[in-house]
């Protein structure tokens, strides 16, 4: 391949000044958003506080944010271009049914509930309700995207610009991940405020979706499979880190935003995109999953408060909530693209 110094050209990623026709879905990359949405309800379902075990479980599933992020990226490294609006309109209307109806469910079960208005906003601004930090940090990736893009379109080499814009924003990522935890414990934030602030660490997350833009940009899919061997093997090695490191608490051991994460989850991502399964069901999952992860949660939290799973023990709770949420939103899925009109499918993210 020519090198990008001596000629700025990389077919798989058209130039943004070139109006480029909508991509067909890849029945692939929607097999991937399948698995990672089953991941999501996974983590979910799992019972708190983790034993040991399920804290090996949870560590397995916790790749499912960066796969959704790779993809994104990956996708529009092959469009070429970050339609902001679009996307933000595509998450934004669904989250905010969403948030209403979380928002009504949580008022239901605790009667001193802060309403004041500016609390409600900062609640649905920072997406501070049940497990919906993701749509924060998508819309905050996407437009960091956009800005990515758009500061390199300004350059005659465009390509050459993005490459380097790309690996800058995953190595600001990644310094962002290592010492947000410290600050903030030396500033004297709580923990749970912490947790919550890592959650949503826009830095850290952006560097999936920029491996995946490069995913992209450089047309590596082809030549993935050769070396499954050996990504299998190194996905296999970081899990054992990334749970060690949680079951032991060695460093900074939180969920998300450590190098120990970036390696498994980044290494989990590139493994699945080599094996390019296409699973029509998964992928029919993939192609409603912001629906699914939007509405499962609520077949989970009817079970937590309103089902005796506890009695069961850990591991059945475990599986019942997630047998019962899986099932409950793929329903809900089919129901509501059977019935509904497409228009107002769209507005609910299936």
């Amino acid at each position: 391949m020519t090198s990008l110094a001596a000629q700025d050209s990389l077919p798989s990623i058209p130039n943004p000044r070139v109006r480029t026709g909508a991509a067909s879905r890849d029945t692939a990359i929607d097999t991937m958003r399948g698995l990672a949405i089953l991941m999501v309800i996974g983590i979910h379902s799992l019972q708190q506080p983790l034993s040991a075990g399920q804290l090996a479980i949870d560590s397995v599933l916790r790749p499912c944010v960066p796969i959704f992020l790779f993809v994104s990226g990956y996708l529009t490294a092959l469009s070429g271009k970050v339609p902001l609006m679009k996307r933000l309109k595509a998450a934004v209307i669904p989250y905010a049914i969403a948030f209403a109806a979380a928002y009504i469910y949580m008022a239901l079960h605790n009667p001193a509930m802060d309403h004041r208005p500016t609390t409600t906003l900062a609640r649905f601004a920072l997406a501070y309700v049940f497990v919906y930090y993701y749509v924060f940090v998508y819309i905050g990736c996407t437009i960091v995207l956009w800005l990515v893009f758009a500061a390199a379109s300004s350059s005659p080499k465009f390509q050459t610009r993005l490459v380097v814009l790309l690996l800058l924003a995953i190595l600001f990522g990644l310094l962002i991940g290592s010492y947000l935890d410290p600050l903030l414990s030396h500033l004297g934030f709580t923990e749970s405020m912490i947790d919550e602030a890592r959650m949503r660490d826009i830095p850290f997350w952006f560097a999936f979706m920029a491996l995946g833009t490069l995913a992209g940009l450089f047309a590596i899919k082809s030549a993935l499979p050769d070396a499954r061997a050996l990504l299998a093997a190194a996905t296999i090695v970081t899990y054992g880190i990334y749970a060690g490191v949680r079951l032991f608490q060695l460093g900074d051991a939180g969920y998300y935003d450590s190098m120990a994460f970036f390696g498994y989850a980044a290494l989990f991502c590139f493994l699945l995109f080599s094996f390019d399964v296409e699973a029509p069901f998964v992928a029919s999952l993939g192609s409603g999953s912001y629906f699914i992860y939007l509405w499962h949660i609520f077949f989970v939290m009817l079970m937590r408060d309103h089902a005796p799973l506890r009695e069961l023990g850990p591991a059945a709770a475990s599986l019942i909530t997630f047998a019962v949420a899986a099932a409950g939103s793929i329903a809900a899925l089919l129901i509501v693209r059977e019935f509904v009109p497409r228009r107002v499918c769209r507005w609910l993210g299936a």
